[in-house]
């Protein structure tokens, strides 16, 4: 597990903890949102599920700090942090209401926040971290959060969308950058190699594409008009997704993985809409889909990377993420909020496994090609090619 409270066993490497650090500030990101969102929709057990799910990764996230720099530290992280999710159910709390005062006492605490969080970190950071840049990182985090919220009460979803996925790579890549400040130098260089890069960037890409589909599959079943914003994202984290295989083992793959993929999500979100419409012969041709898919994949993968993960391996592992996503439609469906966020949050963690299984296998070699950083730095840049060939 890799943002759950029991997987983070004391054996851990420094490199293992900075990924899940990351993970589970990109996962903060993504709750936040979904939080901020059904405030407005007025979905108040739906808002109780997703308070639940942000005080877990609160929690996990205090228990990784304490495991990376101590309980002294934690003690400190915990308040500030707590304060800081308040204060963002709060903000979206005067959006729905049209309180602009009540708006703007929010933003004020908001920013006291950003002072204190960039404070705590760059002190944790003896000095590696600068406050002024660790304030600048915490202003973008809070931006992209508001600004998604400010968009979806307007009703601009794809705009909402666009800030949700920049709030999510940025929270994300923050937890990396923070770790390399905060933890000492020897224990982090670790995180520059091929393999040890490819595991965050693959676990980046796989667990938004988990994200994405869970929104995609609630606008499907509450029929909300942001479900043309949410297939509009699925598609460009699915480029993003090819462009990574282009980058590691050419156009005429990455083609052939965004076919397949791009078949896979469509049969998730058909089965989202058909559990909605309660029609039984459309949610078993979507399954049937499926289990075509991880078969297939897992051949696909298997040759990618020659033998290294076998069909079997990789078909084993696609099918526990379908499981996942299609028991979050079920509880989803039947309103099961509590359920579905456990299963949700279940499968962000099972991505980084899958990313972990994969980036070994692809071995260093491989790893070697993919360049530094994510989508902005090279990982997108071919998706416009494989899209048109």
């Amino acid at each position: 597990m890799v943002a759950g409270t029991a997987s983070l066993a004391p054996a851990s490497s420094p490199a293992d903890l900075a990924v899940q650090f990351e993970a589970l500030l990109g996962q903060h990101s993504v709750l936040a949102a979904n939080m901020m969102r059904s405030r407005f929709r007025g979905d108040d057990d739906f808002v109780q599920a997703a308070n639940a799910s942000l005080g877990k990764n609160t929690n996990d996230m205090t228990a990784l700090v304490g495991q990376l720099f101590g309980d002294a530290t934690a003690q400190k992280f915990r308040p500030l942090w707590s304060e800081h999710v308040v204060t963002l159910f709060a903000y979206a709390g005067a959006l729905a209401d049209h309180d602009d005062a009540a708006r703007s006492e929010a933003l004020e605490e908001l920013t006291e926040y950003e002072g204190e969080l960039a404070a705590f970190f760059s002190g944790a950071s003896q000095g590696r971290l600068p406050l002024a840049t660790a304030r600048s990182l915490v202003v973008m985090h809070i931006e992209h959060l508001t600004g998604q919220a400010d968009a979806y009460a307007a009703g601009n979803y794809a705009k909402a969308d666009a800030l949700s996925r920049a709030g999510f790579q940025h929270t994300y890549d923050l937890g990396l950058g923070l770790a390399k400040a905060l933890l000492p130098p020897s224990d982090t260089k670790v995180l520059d190699e091929p393999v040890w890069r490819l595991r965050s960037q693959l676990g980046k890409l796989l667990a938004e594409h988990a994200v994405l589909i869970e929104d995609a599959t609630r606008a499907a079943v509450t029929r909300t008009p942001d479900f043309t914003a949410s297939g509009q994202s699925l598609n460009a984290n699915t480029s993003d997704i090819a462009a990574a295989i282009d980058t590691l083992f050419g156009a005429p793959a990455a083609r052939q993985f965004q076919t397949l993929w791009a078949a896979h999500v469509e049969a998730l979100v058909s089965y989202a809409a058909a559990t909605a419409s309660e029609d039984s012969a459309r949610q078993q041709a979507a399954r049937d889909k499926l289990n075509g898919f991880e078969q297939t994949m897992g051949k696909f993968l298997s040759g990618a990377t020659n033998g290294r993960a076998t069909p079997a391996v990789m078909a084993a592992a696609l099918s526990e993420h379908d499981r996942m996503l299609l028991e979050h439609a079920d509880a989803y469906a039947g309103k099961q909020y509590a359920k579905a966020h456990d299963i949700a949050y279940q499968t962000y963690d099972h991505m980084f496994h899958l990313a972990r299984t994969l980036a070994d296998a692809f071995g260093r070699a491989v790893a070697e090609r993919l360049p530094k950083g994510g989508a902005q730095t090279g990982f997108g840049g071919m998706a416009g090619i494989v899209e048109q060939n």
